[in-house]
């Protein structure tokens, strides 16, 4: 928020936090399990899991 206030005073910036049961989900976790083959399906809604098993290619 700082270094957007420093490029651009104008803008306001606001921090949204995610619900607990989701604030330990990262991308790079989900894209780790995914590439080892684990089950991401509890992590990511199914269009991100489809695009992510493309994106490994493990369907």
């Amino acid at each position: 928020a700082n270094m957007n206030r420093a490029l651009s005073p104008k803008i306001e910036s606001i921090f949204l936090t995610p619900s607990e049961k989701l604030s330990y989900i990262s991308s790079s976790l989900v894209k780790e399990i995914g590439s080892l083959g684990g089950d991401i399906n509890a992590f990511v809604p199914p269009c991100v899991r489809i695009a992510l098993s493309l994106k490994l290619n493990n369907p």
